[in-house]
């Protein structure tokens, strides 16, 4: 058998005898060897050396074995230092006392070289094993460590990407809890420039990092489209386009997103592949079942992908709901799910007030803190306008100045262009670059959308606004609006105009849109600022918002001036040139 040579020793006994005779073995195996003749030398030898190996004898004067080990584990800690007790006894209340004091084998005397070699190369093997796992130990906590305080400056600059938006107005409640240092679940909102409130709830598959760095692409795409105008369906359309190219196979975004118009009192719903969302009627106490009839984002290429949503009149009481499935599948001790069926019954029997922290508090209990499977996510918004939505007009950007000042364009839509494309975001985009009107992008933004509806949906789809005041009568309009975009418009167009130019202490931005319907008798038109005796609430809007309005040819050329700057004091009226 091959010694383990080159170790330091440690060998505390107090017959001279048996000490030389050890000393004479060890170093003939090449060993370096300590001597102590009782525990307390050997405590002291033990502090100041540090050798690897100890040999203790079980019974010396001052300071036995026993106590004299119990020092030098404390001094170790987490070293792994063998002690081989040196000892004459044979009994087992010994043996045991010895192994209670920390000892790990026995050498007896008289020694046998044989053994002690074998033993010494065997606790030596132990103490370079124990030595390498606590260095891997220590690494993995190293890295472990870094990749924990990593994770958390992520999250923090991704909770600040992603909770941008306006998730503290006073009509939303959410809950998103997360299984790891990422969550799973994203919930996003924003405001439109037109004062509509965008919410979209997402599940990527998977949990932790890779499903928050899936998310970020949607996280983007969603605020830096819902603040320049752009529809639910084109933000759905370019989320679903960047997490087709971006994600892996087997990844993917399960979605609910809505859009709500306060002023119209109107819900847009689009749900692809989230359990049931919910809307409460204050007036009835009805719930009403929005269910996934869409893939999952990030599934379908662009061809295949629809957009078609679901319209409902809501109240401003009514209260919208939804979640995703880690509420309605969390699961008790007893591997039993908590299931859709106990959900909605909470919508029956608590009140609205109470409901969503019912929810929350009867799915914790349900499952229990230790049960936890997947990220709960819940979200509860009222239908009413919110008293603190924020400001989304852009600061003034000093970088800007001297840009633009005075300047004009033309920008006409063909029939081909109707169905698939959205004007608004460009054309803001572009007013946006004029100095002072940054903002102003909200009253723009509206003053665009009113004149280019009006001239859509009026002048070359020819819709009448008192569908929408009919039962279903926002979703009969959508869904007639879809139907004959479809059709071909020959021959028809949208033409926008636009002069700006700068003034002392401002500006005045001159915008004419013109198509090429039959016009309206804008004769009959009552003067402005007699909201309730026009036909629809778009041009008073104008009216309030705009210097100057005037209506060129049969109706289906407007002009607007909108003034910025210098307060002007002459009074607002409508110009009707015949």
């Amino acid at each position: 058998m091959m010694p383990a040579t080159g170790l330091s020793i440690l060998v505390a006994d107090d017959n001279a005898i048996d000490r030389m005779i050890l000393e004479t073995i060890l170093h003939k195996d090449g060993h370096q060897v300590f001597t102590a003749t009782n525990g307390r030398e050997a405590v002291d030898s033990w502090r100041e050396f540090r050798q690897a190996i100890v040999l203790m004898d079980a019974l010396m004067p001052e300071m036995d074995g026993f106590e004299a080990v119990r020092h030098i584990r404390q001094m170790a800690g987490e070293t792994l230092v063998p002690v081989i007790f040196l000892t004459a006894l044979t009994d087992t209340p010994s043996l045991l006392k010895c192994l209670e004091a920390g000892g790990d084998d026995f050498l007896s005397k008289p020694y046998n070289r044989v053994i002690l070699q074998a033993k010494i190369k065997a606790f030596n093997r132990m103490r370079e094993m124990h030595a390498t796992m606590q260095a891997q130990r220590n690494q993995i906590a190293h890295h472990h460590a870094l990749i924990v305080h990593e994770q958390k400056v992520a999250r923090q600059v991704f909770d600040n990407i992603a909770h941008s938006g306006c998730l503290d107005a006073s009509n939303v409640r959410y809950y998103l809890s997360s299984m790891a240092i990422f969550n799973g679940d994203v919930l996003l909102a924003a405001m439109t420039p037109s004062g509509n409130m965008m919410v979209l709830l997402g599940d990527f598959t998977g949990h932790g990092l890779p499903a928050a760095i899936s998310a970020m692409p949607l996280v983007t795409t969603f605020y830096g489209m819902v603040p320049k105008g752009f529809s639910l369906q084109d933000i759905l359309r370019e989320i679903n386009s960047k997490l087709k190219h971006t994600l892996p196979v087997g990844f993917f975004c399960c979605a609910v997103m809505i859009e709500v118009n306060f002023n119209q009192r109107q819900l847009c719903i689009w749900n692809g592949g989230l359990p049931d969302a919910v809307l409460h009627h204050s007036q009835n106490g009805e719930i009403q079942r929005f269910r996934s009839t869409h893939l999952p984002l990030g599934v379908l290429n662009e061809q295949q992908f629809q957009v078609n949503c679901e319209y409902v009149n809501v109240q401003p009481q009514d209260r919208f709901y939804m979640w995703s499935d880690g509420i309605h599948e969390a699961m008790n001790s007893a591997g039993e799910m908590f299931g859709e069926e106990r959900l909605l019954r909470l919508f029956n029997d608590v009140k609205a007030e109470s409901r969503f922290d019912r929810i929350l508090q009867d799915v914790n209990l349900f499952a229990g803190s230790e049960n936890k499977q997947d990220d709960v996510s819940l979200f509860e918004i009222i239908m009413s306008a919110p008293l603190d939505p924020g400001s989304h007009d852009r600061p003034e950007s000093k970088a800007m100045t001297g840009r633009l000042h005075q300047w004009q364009l033309a920008f006409e839509i063909q029939p081909a262009t109707f169905k698939v494309f959205d004007p608004l975001p460009l054309l803001l985009q572009i007013l946006m670059e004029v100095p002072g009107l940054q903002g102003s992008a909200t009253s723009l933004y509206t003053i665009l959308a009113e004149l280019y509806s009006n001239a859509l949906e009026h002048g070359i789809l020819k819709l009448d606004s008192a569908i929408k005041q009919q039962p279903d009568g926002f979703k009969n309009y959508y869904q007639l609006r879809e139907e004959r975009l479809q059709q071909p418009h020959e021959g028809a167009f949208i033409a926008l105009s636009f002069d700006c130019s700068a003034e002392h202490h401002g500006g005045r931005l001159v915008i004419r849109v013109r198509d090429s319907g039959d016009g309206f008798d804008y004769h009959r038109a009552p003067e402005a600022g007699d909201a309730n005796q026009w036909s629809g609430r778009g041009l008073y809007l104008l009216s309030k918002l705009c210097h100057d309005m005037k209506f060129h040819g049969n109706g289906n050329d407007i002009e607007v001036h909108y003034v910025w700057g210098e307060t002007d004091n002459r009074e607002k009226e409508v110009d009707h040139v015949r």
